[in-house]
């Protein structure tokens, strides 16, 4: 077996990018992808175990500096933790619903029940962006800015906010852009929400001591 190498394996996946590019997922082939990288198929398989797994690394890699850059807003030493969420959470609509993702969303749901790549988007993508996210808020609630809960839960939750108004329109590709109004809006919206659902117990005013 050949020594694996970082170079190769990139050029794999820029070469498999071209094809999915070029002729889209179903049409696309491991043999394809072989014959312009150049070697035998065995090497592909030695770097990624289906085409699957291929296009999932694709698809991540070629979101991954705009989901960095957008996790980056997550700032547990925000004071304001409302402005914060409002902040990351019209970034992250706006990534979420630019036409290359919904793109490669509505991919991976159709895939989904014959093939990996559900799972793998899920796994790779879904589940690491919520376990930042249940972090940050699993610190908030430490300081007291949120009511105790399960972080992850909590997170679900807060997404699931932030989509809600959207959901539809991307699950049943209805036609028109969403705007930048639109997006501030719903975030707007969605983290009142949240934050009413997660804001922490008053405080109890001390109780007057019994005079003498």
């Amino acid at each position: 077996m050949k020594l694996k190498t970082e170079a190769k394996r990139q050029a794999i996946i820029d070469t498999a990018a071209q094809v999915f590019r070029s002729v889209g997922f179903e049409r696309s082939s491991m043999a394809e992808i072989c014959a312009r990288v150049g070697g035998s198929k065995a090497t592909i398989y030695n770097y990624f175990s289906s085409k699957e797994e291929l296009f999932t690394e694709v698809m991540l890699q070629s979101t991954e500096a705009e989901f960095e850059a957008v996790l980056s807003f997550i700032d547990a030493s925000a004071g304001d933790l409302g402005a914060m969420l409002r902040n990351f959470g019209e970034r992250f609509l706006d990534l979420l619903y630019s036409p290359e993702v919904q793109a490669a969303r509505h991919l991976a749901i159709a895939q989904a029940r014959h093939s990996d790549i559900g799972r793998l988007v899920y796994e790779r993508g879904v589940l690491r962006s919520q376990s930042l996210i249940a972090q940050f808020l699993g610190e908030s609630m430490r300081e007291g800015k949120l009511r105790q809960a399960d972080p992850t839960v909590a997170t679900r939750h807060l997404v699931a906010l932030l989509e809600s108004e959207l959901l539809d329109r991307f699950l049943f590709q209805l036609p028109g852009a969403i705007t930048p109004a639109e997006i501030s809006g719903c975030t707007a919206r969605a983290v009142d929400a949240f934050l009413a659902a997660y804001a922490p117990p008053p405080l109890q005013a001390p109780s007057p001591s019994s005079g003498g």
